[in-house]
């Protein structure tokens, strides 16, 4: 079997990545991944969300052997702590105005197996929250969006009225960096013919890392 016959999975549930890899024209099966997402604590987040997206992928490659599995973990970082998905209302709110007016980092990590092979990579962003209102605050807090979100915000939702500005891969801060997932397919030899995405923030900038080119992809 080639690698270019096999079957794709992404091993999440989440509609965002979902969508997003569903933009590069593959045919993708989704397949939730019942890995243990606890971390050391230790490690350097950017260590964290490679290993968690390996951890992610590698599960699901066992119960489907001959498949090539992408798995994702994404955090956001301020001040060198990871905030995570809030437990309530009350932790998104300390989250966000933690964040407000201020910069922080939004680290995704993509993982890729298959047969005889897992490689990895991670995409960093930076992200600036305006000096939104508390009322702004408020009203962001009952959509109810940050409940299940990294930091407590959705950029691709109604969090994108209280964001200022992206610096890198807008893809990357919904959950999927889109260049990076390619090239990682494209180094394990799966064919991309889809147009560039779509990477700017309140802008239609297209992917300037586009096309992405087998040399080009990252070890």
């Amino acid at each position: 079997m080639t690698r270019e016959s096999q079957s794709i999975i992404l091993a999440s549930t989440s509609p965002r990545r979902r969508a997003l890899i569903g933009s590069l024209s593959l045919a993708v099966e989704i397949v939730a991944s019942n890995a243990d997402e606890d971390i050391d604590p230790s490690l350097q987040s950017v260590e964290q969300v490679a290993g968690l997206a390996r951890r992610k992928a590698e599960a699901v490659a066992l119960a489907h052997p001959g498949s090539i599995v992408v798995g994702a973990d994404t955090v956001v970082v301020h001040d060198g702590e990871v905030l995570n998905k809030p437990a309530d209302a009350a932790e998104a709110d300390r989250m966000l105005r933690r964040l407000r007016g201020v910069d922080h980092l939004v680290h995704t990590g993509l993982a890729l197996t298959g047969t005889g092979f897992t490689v990895t990579s991670v995409t960093t962003s930076t992200v600036r929250m305006r000096q939104f209102t508390d009322t702004e605050l408020a009203a962001y807090l009952a959509t109810g969006e940050s409940l299940d979100k990294a930091g407590g915000y959705g950029i691709q939702g109604q969090a994108g009225a209280i964001v200022e500005s992206v610096e890198g891969c807008y893809t990357n801060v919904v959950g999927l960096p889109l260049c990076a997932t390619a090239r990682l397919l494209i180094g394990a030899g799966v064919a991309i013919d889809a147009p560039p995405p779509s990477c700017g923030f309140q802008l239609d900038r297209r992917c300037p890392c586009w096309p992405v080119l087998a040399g080009d992809r990252d070890d």
